[in-house]
């Protein structure tokens, strides 16, 4: 009789050994880490990365600012996303409050600039006016849907693909994500993956032979415990296809 395993077995023993791996990773010379970290960092990458994270983030400007090229910029992003963040969950805004605030005291500025040079006996000065280029709005609208496609044919060739292993990953990752959305609002999750963005890759650049080597000693026992669920519990399940009956 094959030994029965349960999930909380699987996962005792999955985070068992990774807390072995981590112990003897720190039990290690410095030497004999350096030259281990050099040949998996040789052999493989995350997500089967060729090229720089650079690259890899689209080598523009928003590359640099992901990256922290530019300490200045990066920094003045990621305060405003705060102070955003800030004015609507922990002081309570509104967007429509905000919003009028905002054009309301453009409107006195302008107002009062128009209106300057007759009290100041000046020659009137042109008002500078605020003028969106439709072009904006249409490349906007054309990466979004192109972005919602791209979402849509993945979930779809997920769905039918027949790959199980696929599908329980991409139900369990969907799960996850209401789990945490029912933890905050959708305001929150965005600043949570907006300042992820802004963190994680530039630790992934810095620190990318660590967790190369990290993630596939993961990954390697995840694999080893998927294939004892597999044999032990996935395999005995039947499988059969089934046949629509045909009426005369």
């Amino acid at each position: 009789m094959p030994e029965k395993i349960t999930s909380e077995d699987l996962l005792n023993n999955l985070v068992e050994t990774i807390a072995d791996s981590v112990s003897k990773q720190k039990s290690v010379s410095f030497f004999e880490e350096e030259k281990s970290n050099s040949v998996v960092s040789s052999l493989n990458r995350l997500f089967g990365r060729q090229r720089p994270v650079h690259h890899i983030l689209g080598g523009g400007k928003s590359a640099d600012v992901l990256l922290w090229r530019n300490k200045k910029i990066s920094a003045s992003v990621l305060a405003g996303a705060t102070a955003i963040w800030v004015l609507f969950e922990w002081l309570n805004y509104h967007f429509l409050t905000l919003l009028c605030f905002a054009v309301v005291l453009g409107m006195l500025a302008q107002f009062v600039w128009s209106n300057a040079s007759g009290l100041l006996n000046r020659s009137p000065s042109e008002v500078p006016r605020l003028f969106l280029p439709e072009e904006l709005f249409v490349s906007i609208g054309r990466s979004l849907g192109a972005e919602v496609n791209r979402g849509l044919q993945f979930l779809q060739d997920v769905a039918c693909g027949g790959n199980l292993k696929q599908f329980l990953v991409v139900v369990l990752s969907l799960w996850v994500a209401a789990v945490i959305g029912s933890w905050c609002n959708f305001l929150t999750v965005l600043y949570i993956g907006f300042v992820a963005a802004h963190t994680l890759p530039v630790l992934y650049e810095r620190y990318d032979e660590q967790i190369d080597s990290f993630v596939y000693n993961f990954l390697d026992q995840f694999r080893n415990h998927y294939k004892k669920l597999d044999t032990g519990v996935l395999s005995k399940i039947p499988k059969g296809k089934f046949k629509l009956k045909k009426h005369d």
